[in-house]
């Protein structure tokens, strides 16, 4: 296995994985501000799952983001 690889092809979609989550994030919240769905003083419950095909079912990340 080439590790300077495998990591540098990790690290990239790591970060790739956290920009978008973030952009889709705030467009959510946004539109939930804009809707009234969101008053902007809630905390959101969130969630990321990770798989990998044929290697990993499921890794689960909760946590808190809060509007206030």
């Amino acid at each position: 296995m080439d590790e300077e690889r495998f990591n540098m092809d990790m690290r990239r979609f790591l970060k790739t994985f956290g920009v978008t989550a973030q952009r889709e994030i705030e467009r959510a919240v946004e539109a939930g501000l804009a809707d009234g769905t969101l008053k902007g003083s809630e905390v959101l419950s969130v969630r990321a799952v990770l798989t990998v095909d044929g290697l990993l079912d499921q890794h689960v990340v909760n946590g808190e983001i809060s509007l206030n």
